[in-house]
């Protein structure tokens, strides 16, 4: 239900820092609940993210892990993003200028200090396909997101699909333990528009009672969260 990741660069800075443990919650996709914007979820590579890097070797006890279950097979390519956009939902960054969702403008507070919002590599406008979203690191002049894969099958998007789940705390160091909440600007009057964000809530509701962990999983902070280049994640019992 809960898997712990390493994290191994710096494209989620500040929000994560390279050498943070991160929780994953594995099970509420297994009910239908599928990625909302403002989620940090990692997601396999959907092919070609990482295709230049091998994954790490893995010591004993990663393997033993792995055998019982608590972590994946080493051969697994993970990264670890922000959901910026949904299935159905339009979204558009042009240089000098905040991202859109759907026409509305976000505020990230998030985003790397002294980042731009993706002077890097503007995008769009692009319209997300259904059962897919579009994703972005925090630290965005270090992170091959989206937007630098839009060459590939599915335009720079990830599918629902390949999502293995949402990182919903820092464990680790002690002294960096946090929630990972969403963010309030995806929560704006009228960024809904015609995506499906939100379309399975009533599935995991139905299952929030019996389950803390999908309480972990809708939590949101009343804050911004504190805050990979595609970089491999190490993965963790």
């Amino acid at each position: 239900m809960v898997q712990a990741f390493s994290i191994p660069s710096d494209s989620m800075q500040d929000t994560l820092q390279r050498g943070d443990r991160v929780l994953v919650d594995k099970l509420t996709p297994w009910f239908g609940s599928t990625p909302e914007r403002g989620e940090v979820v990692v997601f396999h590579d959907p092919g070609g993210w990482l295709e230049d890097q091998k994954p790490a070797e893995p010591n004993a006890v990663q393997k033993f892990l792995s055998f019982i279950g608590l972590m994946p097979s080493a051969e697994e390519k993970d990264l670890i993003k922000r959901v910026i956009a949904t299935g159905g939902d339009t979204v558009e960054c042009k240089k000098g200028g905040p991202v859109k969702v759907n026409g509305h403008a976000l505020n990230e507070p998030y985003i790397y200090p002294g980042d731009s919002a993706c002077d890097d590599m503007p995008f769009g406008p692009i319209k997300v396909p259904k059962g897919r979203i579009w994703v972005m690191g925090d630290h965005r002049q270090n992170s091959l997101d989206s937007r630098y894969h839009q060459e590939l099958p599915g335009g720079g998007t990830v599918s629902n699909d390949e999502v293995v789940g949402r990182a919903f705390t820092i464990a680790w160091p002690l002294n960096r333990i946090d929630w990972l909440g969403i963010p309030g600007t995806f929560d704006q009057k009228g960024i809904n528009g015609m995506g499906a964000a939100g379309t399975a809530a009533p599935v995991a509701a139905g299952l929030a009672g019996a389950v803390p962990i999908v309480l972990w999983r809708r939590r949101r902070l009343t804050r911004p969260s504190d805050a990979i280049e595609g970089t491999e994640l190490t993965r963790e019992g």
